[in-house]
């Protein structure tokens, strides 16, 4: 702990710092407890959003599997040429949402190629949306954790130290100011006290 100066000033500095600590812990708080209810719901939705892509895919792999022809399907026949997100913001978080993708399909013969191969490309597509939704969310879950963990340490700081320690400086000052007050008090009828016993020697030696 810093050492403090036993002064009226720094009394005044001290009040002024607690009641500071004091009007930003509640605001710290309910950003920690909005994280805290933001990261949860970025958990679920990614949990979400992985579930429906292996109920999606479970089902696209066994459909493709029905038609016997999985070497017509590869995974270079489409490709991800870019993901659409904008700039959001969560409790003072900047954080990425998912706005989409863009797709680019490779050529292929019309005819040579089976029917259901635009269907394919559709359902791959699907996936592909899911698990890049999911990155973004992952994404704003580790923002949000971040900037939550910072919150928490604030919140320790101001609860845990900084009240408590300023508290403690002005009780210090206070006993420290109130024993001077005493002393000048009883110096002060000391004094008193002297000059009249001087002035009734002084009056009865004159007599």
């Amino acid at each position: 702990m810093a050492k403090i100066k036993l002064t009226k000033n720094e009394l005044k500095k001290q009040k002024d710092s607690l009641k500071m600590y004091q009007r930003y812990l509640p605001t710290l708080m309910l950003k920690k407890q909005q994280l805290q209810a933001e990261i949860r719901g970025t958990e679920i939705r990614i949990k979400e959003l992985r579930d429906e892509k292996e109920r999606v895919d479970s089902v696209f792999k066994s459909w493709i599997a029905v038609f016997g022809e999985k070497d017509v399907f590869t995974p270079q026949i489409l490709k991800i040429t870019r993901i659409k997100t904008s700039q959001g913001n969560i409790a003072g978080v900047a954080i990425p949402i998912f706005e989409g993708a863009e797709f680019e399909t490779a050529l292929y013969d019309l005819v040579a190629m089976p029917l259901w191969l635009d269907l394919a490309l559709e359902r791959m597509k699907q996936v592909f949306l899911l698990d890049l939704e999911a990155q973004v969310v992952e994404e704003q879950r580790k923002r949000l954790d971040h900037e939550l963990r910072v919150t928490t340490q604030r919140v320790n700081l101001f609860e845990k130290i900084k009240i408590p320690e300023t508290k403690s400086n002005i009780k210090k000052i206070q006993v420290y100011l109130g024993d001077q007050q005493t002393s000048a008090v009883v110096r002060g009828k000391i004094a008193k006290r002297g000059l009249a016993k001087a002035a009734a020697k002084q009056a009865a030696g004159g007599a």
